[in-house]
Parts: C-alpha cells; sequence; structure tokens
C-alpha cells in the first residue's frame, strides 16, 4: 500500500508542475548570476577609468565623485540569489545600477571636451571593454526578464497555480519597462578617431 500511495503521490507531483517549477527557478538563477556578473565587470572598470580621466580633466572633480560615489552605493547592495525573491530589494538593485549607468553618461559627457584624453591609448581600451560590457549587460538582462517570465507563467497558470500555493512560490520581479528604458541606454563611449594636432 506504502509504494502505491508513493508511486500516486509522485505522478501527482510530476502533473501538478512540480518538477517545472524547480527547472525554471533554476534558469531564473542561472540568469541572475550573468546579470551579476557583468555588472561586476561593469564595476571592476570604473576606478582605472575615473584615474584615466582625472589624470586628463582634473577639475571635473563632481563628475568623477560622482561615478565614485554610484559605484560606492551600488557595492552596498547585498546581491544574493534570495534579492530575486523580494521586489522591494531588487527594485532599489535596479535604482543603484541606474544611477551608476547615468553617472558613467555624463562622466563620458564630459571627456568629449578633452581631445588628448580621447587620444590617450588606455582610456581608448577602456572605453571598449566598457562599450562591450554595456552590450553583456544588455543580453544578459533581457535573458534574465525571460527566464523570469516564463517562472512567472507557470506561477499564474491553472492548474500550476495550485502548486504555487501549496509550495509558496511567488510571482518574482524583474526589470520593469520604465526602469529598463532608463538602464537600457549604454554611455555613449565612441568616440571616432583620435584628434590629430595640426602641423
Amino acid at each position: 500500500m506504502r509504494i502505491l500511495w508513493i508511486a500516486l503521490l509522485t505522478m501527482m507531483l510530476s502533473g501538478c508542475g512540480y518538477n517545472d517549477f524547480q527547472s525554471k527557478d533554476e534558469q531564473v538563477k542561472a540568469g541572475w548570476a550573468e546579470v551579476l556578473n557583468q555588472y561586476q565587470r561593469r564595476s571592476d572598470l570604473i576606478p582605472n577609468l575615473v584615474n584615466t580621466v582625472k589624470g586628463y580633466a582634473q577639475h571635473e572633480k563632481d563628475v568623477l565623485v560622482g561615478v565614485t560615489e554610484a559605484r560606492a552605493k551600488v557595492g552596498t547592495i547585498q546581491a544574493t540569489p534570495e534579492l530575486i525573491n523580494n521586489a522591494e530589494a531588487f527594485k532599489k538593485f535596479q535604482a543603484a545600477q541606474g544611477e551608476l549607468t547615468q553617472a558613467l553618461s555624463k562622466l563620458m559627457m564630459v571627456t568629449e571636451n578633452y581631445p588628448q584624453l580621447k587620444a590617450d591609448t588606455i582610456f581608448r581600451d577602456l572605453q571598449a571593454q566598457l562599450e562591450g560590457t554595456e552590450n553583456r549587460i544588455t543580453v544578459a538582462r533581457n535573458r534574465f526578464i525571460k527566464d523570469v517570465q516564463e517562472y512567472n507563467v507557470l506561477t499564474r497558470s491553472f492548474p500550476t497555480n495550485l502548486t504555487a500555493m501549496m509550495f509558496s512560490y511567488t510571482v518574482k520581479p524583474s526589470f520593469t519597462v520604465e526602469d529598463e528604458k532608463a538602464i537600457s541606454t549604454a554611455p555613449k563611449v565612441d568616440f571616432g578617431a583620435p584628434t590629430v594636432p595640426a602641423k
């Protein structure tokens, strides 16, 4: 009788979407890890970028401090796996990353006024790395949005919504359209050919 009961329970669990929840949850976690990986890559570029700009544009102190403070604010947020289950914490994470993106955009706009900086090999390498990282962030974020969407559809659909209620699976937060618009614009990092001094 016990074997029959276990077999019946197994069939019920497999038909109610339990395994699908495990699979989708792992997808969301993997997608989130990639988003964090790319944001960390961007964060790691910032000190070298700021120091390089500082060498040419020391009087742009407010902009440089703004980038440094925005990076520090991002660093104070504990980006744990649990963050993707907490809408309020996720919103704070988005806001901090958005502020950092805006600060980087201001920094890049300021560098337009310094032809020698734009011609600097180290700066050009850093700007290329930053541009590539911003593109990878966008790709990783879009994958995460898709993974969360699939998980949330499973959570809300019948009959798997019954399983969700039984096991306390709740809808996960994602990047909103408003936030996506604000943070999906990568800082302008393509300055074209360096200025050649007139002979």
